[in-house]
């Protein structure tokens, strides 16, 4: 079992801590970050089109009011508002570090949670053979020397994203993330050692999770102590926990000089139940993804001027409000944005619109931004990936993006 664990993921667990068997390749100063809403987030609740007439109509009861109203919409431009609880971005928005690809997503139809993760993680919409994630074939390419730590995912278990054979180290969550564990006692060290001597994979797996563990432990020592968070961590997390969490890792990554990629994701996005406007179910979750979005940043610091953060969802919920108040699983989303190289302030990408005719199935803002077409070109212009690399990231890929050269400041 554990074999199969090392064939599919590259990782598994030495007290706790899962890295994998082949070294990831060198640091970098370009950084980025996703970040995944698992659950199918309301794109059309967090950037709403407010400036088209079928927006409010589709949904009496849950559409968000007009900028300037009582608990309305945050003013993007003249078509788009964002989510006032999203309050804590808008000072992104407004400095030029924030924007927004609308109508995105895969080009598969399905509106299975599973299979639309899968593909998003996998970066091969359709294919389910795909044995790895696009996050590990991206850390397969970049350039630079061996680092147990270029790679970070920040969760309990291994995502999808990172599946495959190139190193990916792993932090925790809550305040204990890197609490002492068996494999840092010198003398478990030793005498694993000793065992693996014989053993070339086995010996890397353990300098990789001593190196990585040791770097981790020191980064996170030098962590302002107001960034722990003492409450617990079970279960979706409140406001303050993931706050505390998404400020950990930003403070990590910009402590520790050899990460460059790292993954996270919150859930609870599944909003069929009274999904609420302004107040209720959905907004109380995009102000605690606003507030920890916003402690990410913070946590940077000035490592924030050369990271980019994507905010992707597995796909979009339906324009119209079912009988329960709330949205079933659509198509087209909204893509997020975020950080210094960004050049913010801007919703792109093609707009269907949402006039019956435009409606996929009827029913879904279309799809008209492949999410592999916006992360290429954050990876080709922000990461410098040649085409090459990004074939080998994104091996079906369809053509560039048309709207590329907008997304990154030159």
């Amino acid at each position: 079992m554990l074999r199969r664990q090392l064939l599919h993921f590259g990782a598994f667990t030495l007290g706790g801590l899962p890295v994998s068997l082949v070294r990831a390749q060198g640091g970098a100063q370009k950084k980025l970050v996703v970040v995944m809403l698992r659950g199918a987030v309301d794109g059309l609740s967090v950037v709403a089109p407010y400036g088209e007439r079928e927006y409010a109509a589709s949904r009496p009861q849950i559409a968000l009011p007009n900028p300037g109203a009582e608990d309305g919409l945050l003013k993007l431009d003249s078509l788009f508002g964002l989510h006032p609880a999203l309050s804590p971005l808008k000072r992104h928005w407004d400095g030029g570090q924030l924007a927004f690809v609308h109508a995105s997503g895969s080009p598969d139809p399905t509106r299975s949670h599973f299979d639309a993760q899968d593909y998003l993680e996998s970066g091969t919409p359709g294919r389910k053979s795909t044995p790895d994630g696009w996050m590990n074939r991206l850390l397969a390419v970049l350039p630079g020397e061996p680092a147990p730590t270029r790679a970070i995912s920040q969760g309990s278990t291994p995502p999808r994203i990172f599946a495959g054979t190139a190193s990916v180290a792993s932090l925790g969550l809550g305040p204990n993330a890197m609490q002492r564990r068996a494999i840092d006692n010198p003398q478990m060290q030793a005498g694993l050692a000793k065992l693996y001597a014989n053993d070339a994979q086995l010996s890397s797996t353990l300098r990789d999770t001593t190196e990585g563990r040791g770097e981790m432990a020191r980064s996170m020592a030098a962590a302002e102590p107001r960034s722990m968070d003492p409450s617990a961590d079970a279960g979706a997390p409140s406001a303050r926990s993931f706050a505390a969490d998404a400020r950990r890792l930003g403070t990590l990554i910009r402590k520790d000089p050899h990460t460059q990629l790292a993954f996270t994701a919150v859930g609870g996005w599944d909003t069929h139940v009274n999904q609420g406007a302004a107040r209720g179910q959905l907004a109380n979750r995009l102000a605690s993804l606003g507030e920890g979005l916003d402690a990410l940043a913070a946590g940077l610091g000035d490592a924030y001027r050369d990271t980019v953060i994507v905010v992707v969802s597995e796909f979009g919920r339906t324009l119209r409000q079912n009988g329960n108040g709330g949205t079933d699983h659509g198509r087209g989303n909204v893509m997020w944005l975020l950080g210094g190289p960004v050049a913010g302030g801007q919703v792109l990408g093609d707009w269907p619109g949402l006039d019956t005719a435009a409606l996929a199935d009827g029913r879904d803002l279309a799809v008209a931004n492949d999410f592999r077409q916006v992360l290429a070109a954050v990876l080709r212009r922000h990461l410098g990936l040649s085409e090459t690399a990004l074939a080998t990231v994104f091996p079906q890929s369809p053509q560039t993006w048309r709207h590329a050269d907008r997304l990154m400041r030159t």
